[in-house]
């Protein structure tokens, strides 16, 4: 049986830039990460945070995550955000999800197929997305079963530190 991945949507539109999700003022220059989650869409949504609950998904549009390299992924993931699932994801925005262990997935016409707050399922082994509500399925494309590992298993980094390439995190701080 395949893991399945239930929750809550809140749609975004096309060209999401990064640096919605994860404002200037916050990247770098010593922000924790509590901090840069706090600050996250509070361009474009304030007050999404706060109305957010963990094991949400983010529905989006085309070209979601364009722009910067920044870690928009790892503030996203550490909110609770379960998958984001887009028409289409920047390559740079979906590696970043990968490195951080946050689901990712491309969804022809999943922005048409839900409005906020349905219920999105998916279904990882089928790369199936189904609105509970209306009874839609659509076909998420398939994500290679050792990138789906990672974002499935916190990443990259958890990885590296249980081969011993890099040091647990805590001994890095």
């Amino acid at each position: 049986m395949s893991a399945v991945v239930t929750g809550r949507v809140w749609k975004f539109g096309d060209n999401i830039n990064t640096d919605l999700m994860l404002p200037n003022s916050v990247n770098g220059g010593g922000a924790t990460l509590d901090e840069q989650a706090r600050a996250v869409f509070s361009a474009n949504r304030p007050g999404w945070v706060e109305a957010m609950r963990p094991g949400d998904i983010i529905v989006g549009g085309k070209s979601y995550g364009m722009g910067s390299n920044r870690p928009a992924a790892r503030s996203l993931r550490h909110l609770g955000v379960a998958c984001v699932i887009a028409e289409t994801i920047n390559g740079l925005f979906f590696r970043n999800c990968v490195n951080f262990g946050l689901l990712a997935l491309e969804c022809p016409g999943v922005s048409a197929a839900f409005e906020e707050m349905q219920t999105a399922e998916i279904a990882l082994g089928e790369f199936k997305v189904r609105n509970r509500e209306t009874g839609t399925v659509l076909q998420a494309r398939p994500v290679p079963d050792n990138l789906l590992a990672l974002m499935q298993n916190g990443g990259i980094f958890p990885l590296l530190e249980k081969r011993g390439l890099i040091a647990p995190a805590a001994a890095q701080a």
